[in-house]
């Protein structure tokens, strides 16, 4: 047991490691473990906004708000994650190289590009908040009761942006446990704030809904300065100076080659997202929707561990092509497919037997626990499926291969998810359910074409 407690404390540690020596399992661990925890403290986010809203008077209003505005969120995160598998691929390569002064310019010249896209976007998220809630289907009463939420979470997500992005520059240097730190430190501030903000407490007064957002937005900046700390004051491997930020045209233009299929990918998942949300709600009601939201939030609870892991493919696909360690690549994503396998087939089992007991917790409305059970069930049945495909694609990004995933997104969500989703719930009259059975089938499509692309072996040849 020592043995087992010290492995897991060395990765809890953020001590540097040659992920380019180690064993391979051993490299896939120390990265997977805090990867994991770090993923799983962003899904308690939406879970602890999802809980305490959830008990509220207008508890309908509240759940469905929050929920459409994580998918309209989910464009921003889209950017995010996009500009931060540049920041990742291109640090992790330059580690690879052994070479971390490189590694810290391209970390600074990430962060100028996002921070100026991501702030026009979210002013124009603050000025039209209500209308974008009207838009994915919600009711004007309530667009109107929601429309504070929306506004502080969209005109946040320059906050949002930083704690992904900075978050990808460390895991490619192989500094997982910082990444895990900033997201555990900003969860216990929203965890403790928005009990706090939502009833009232004290000299503060009872914000409801709107409370939620606040507490939400305080936590992921108290995360994101403990992120600035690290990168801009304390001694670790990739250290950002002030002249690093000044404009490199060549540097840039090497990030926006790398992240622009890299957010079209996970925009056009977002946007395919954001139409089975509005669909359901259009055809089920609000309580379908509310539904459907509490489901999506109690699979991504178990789905972004998932990713977490999934992402020791991308950082240890980067460090070792940058090492000229082709072989130990592909070796290092097949180890990290058996592990995520293993993983979703257990959440699998759990949403099948607990799924009941689980929605429970965050709804007492009998019709949204019926709803929510259902998608569960559902959903679940591809998780396996799920599991491989979010290794293939961030395999493919930490080599720098964006294009590949996004061109394979474009097939299995715009030209199948959304018209089978489409077909089954209106032609069929299946309603909400014809969107659920969706889901699983476009992410197998997605994954057996992805692993076939893998094995094809382009990504390889990519420069970055």
């Amino acid at each position: 047991m020592k043995k087992y407690f010290d492995f897991i404390r060395k990765s809890l540690s953020g001590e540097e490691v040659d992920y380019t020596k180690v064993s391979i399992r051993n490299a896939v661990l120390l990265l997977a473990i805090p990867m994991m925890l770090e993923m799983a403290m962003e899904s308690v986010f939406a879970l602890v906004d999802l809980y305490f809203v959830g008990h509220l008077k207008e508890s309908g209003y509240a759940i469905q708000t929050v929920g459409l505005t994580e998918s309209v969120l989910s464009v921003m995160y889209s950017i995010a994650i996009g500009m931060s598998m540049a920041a990742t691929a291109l640090v992790a390569r330059r580690v690879g190289e052994k070479n971390p002064e490189q590694a810290s310019k391209s970390a600074a010249q990430v962060i100028l590009v996002s921070f100026v896209v991501t702030f026009i976007l979210s002013v124009v998220g603050v000025v039209y908040a209500e209308e974008i809630l009207v838009m994915m289907g919600s009711k004007p009463e309530a667009a109107a009761f929601g429309k504070d939420f929306t506004r502080i979470m969209v005109g946040s997500s320059v906050i949002i942006m930083l704690l992904f992005l900075i978050n990808g520059i460390f895991r490619g240097a192989g500094n997982a446990a910082v990444a895990m730190k900033s997201l555990w430190i900003a969860n216990i501030a929203n965890i403790i704030l928005c009990p706090v903000l939502i009833k009232g407490f004290g000299p503060v007064p009872a914000m409801g809904l709107t409370g939620a957002a606040v507490a939400t937005t305080i936590g992921r900046s108290i995360g994101v300065l403990y992120q600035l700390y690290h990168l801009l004051i304390a001694d670790s491997q990739i250290k950002i100076r002030k002249t690093y930020f000044a404009p490199d045209l060549k540097m840039i233009k090497s990030i926006v080659k790398i992240a622009t299929p890299g957010i079209f990918q996970f925009v056009i998942a977002s946007c395919s997202w954001i139409f089975l949300a509005q669909l359901v709600a259009t055809t089920g009601g609000e309580n379908a929707s509310a539904g459907y939201q509490t489901a999506l939030r109690l699979m991504m609870f178990f789905m972004l561990p998932a990713w977490g892991l999934s992402n020791a493919a991308s950082t240890l696909v980067g460090q070792n092509m940058g090492a000229g360690e082709m072989l130990r690549a592909e070796q290092s994503v097949l180890k990290t497919v058996k592990y995520n396998v293993f993983f979703m087939l257990t959440v699998s089992l759990i949403f099948f037997f607990l799924g009941d007991f689980l929605v429970s917790f965050f709804t007492k409305e009998a019709e949204i626990k019926s709803f929510a059970k259902n998608a569960l069930h559902i959903m679940s049945t591809g998780f396996v499926f799920y599991g491989i495909g979010m290794v293939m694609i961030n395999a493919f990004n930490g080599a720098g291969d964006t294009w590949t995933p996004t061109w394979v997104n474009v097939l299995g969500f715009w030209l199948f998810q959304i018209p089978l989703a489409y077909f089954l719930s209106r032609h069929y009259e299946m309603g909400p359910k014809g969107v659920f059975i969706s889901i699983p089938a476009a992410e197998t499509l997605i994954t057996v074409l992805a692993f076939m692309l893998f094995k094809k072996g382009r990504w390889k040849t990519v420069k970055v």
